[in-house]
């Protein structure tokens, strides 16, 4: 079994394991100082729905509500969204959102995949007005959304990254 080294996992005691992490379930987090939008996901399946929004500025009712969710899905990884401006360039939130991350990993010893959520609170807007929520309405499901989208996202590029894998040995192999 091998650790993965990626400058956007965040796993200071070493426990992602690709072979645990690459078939279990995935809590993946929009945050934000105000909400954190919450998805759940399998990486069998290769899919995120949302699943709730924690609306409660206390640190402390967060990370107990976290808690909650760890011990009902338990997950072996988390995502959570790394807010970037439009150009790549780091901002104040994304400080905010870095040590929300090292403070996940750290109090609940799973490793955490910081994901590029350019655009995801966008997307999930868009998807809502979809399914016929607009405006007001959206303020409740927005932020969990955001997070099923920045699931996606990951579970999206892990595929991708397989299917580069296969195909580079496909040509190494001829």
């Amino acid at each position: 079994m091998q650790a993965i080294q990626n400058e956007r996992l965040i796993d200071n005691e070493n426990v992602y394991l690709a072979e645990k992490v690459l078939s279990s379930t995935v809590l993946g987090f929009d945050f934000g100082e105000q909400r954190i939008g919450v998805a759940v996901g399998e990486h069998l399946l290769g899919t995120a729905n949302p699943l709730t929004t924690i609306d409660n500025e206390s640190n402390e009712i967060r990370f107990q509500l976290i808690s909650d969710l760890i011990k009902e899905w338990q997950p072996k990884l988390l995502v959570v969204g790394l807010p970037l401006n439009v150009d790549g360039s780091e901002h104040a939130v994304t400080q905010l959102c870095k040590k929300f991350a090292r403070r996940l990993n750290g109090r609940f010893n799973l490793p955490v995949m910081l994901v590029d959520e350019r655009y995801s609170s966008v997307e999930a807007s868009s998807k809502l007005n979809e399914g016929g929520i607009k405006g007001r309405a959206q303020k409740t499901m927005l932020d969990q959304v955001a997070a099923q989208t920045i699931l996606q996202s990951y579970f999206d590029s892990i595929e991708l990254e397989l299917r580069d894998k296969i195909n580079r040995e496909k040509i190494f192999n001829q």
